[in-house]
């Protein structure tokens, strides 16, 4: 890799500044869910339940497949864990209305509750974040981030994410 100084030129990065990103990237995931993992703790849930339950409150109604796609696991964990919110009552199954071989998946008004709590407190983390960082940097995060995501998913996610 070149060993260029990069004062402000992203496109010059030396190999030090790439561990040091990559290092922040921990830092900031290990606190990140920290405040997550304690709610989470209370219910003697991890951070798969917290998945689950972020993206089926994001998404009401969606299949179990569209689930596996997003999550990137096997059914086998996927089952494990979503029979566990179901069971506890924190997520409900239906059937699909065109499909009655989908099962759609819905939070109750506990899992609503839950995804709550569990989301105020990252919600108040990144916008602080924002607040210090201001509006460029924002947006500069953002591509950063984008730019993160495997390429070919890179459009389906931005239009999952950015759905209004």
């Amino acid at each position: 890799m070149t060993d260029v100084k990069s004062t402000n030129n992203p496109l010059f990065l030396r190999e030090e500044e790439l561990r040091q990103a990559i290092e922040l990237l921990f830092f900031a995931y290990r606190d990140f869910t920290a405040g997550a993992d304690q709610v989470l703790k209370d219910y003697d849930f991890g951070r798969a339940h917290h998945r689950v339950i972020h993206f089926v409150g994001r998404n009401e109604g969606m299949t179990v497949s569209e689930l596996l796609d997003i999550l990137k696991i096997t059914k086998q964990s996927l089952n494990r864990v979503l029979s566990n919110l179901i069971k506890r009552g924190f997520v409900e199954q239906r059937q699909g209305e065109e499909d009655r071989r989908q099962r759609c998946l819905f939070l109750t008004e506990e899992g609503r509750k839950l995804e709550q709590k569990v989301s105020r407190v990252q919600r108040e983390l990144v916008a602080n974040a924002f607040r210090e960082a201001g509006g460029d940097a924002v947006a500069g995060y953002r591509k950063v981030l984008t730019g993160l995501i495997d390429e070919e998913q890179r459009d389906r996610v931005m239009r999952r994410v950015t759905k209004p």
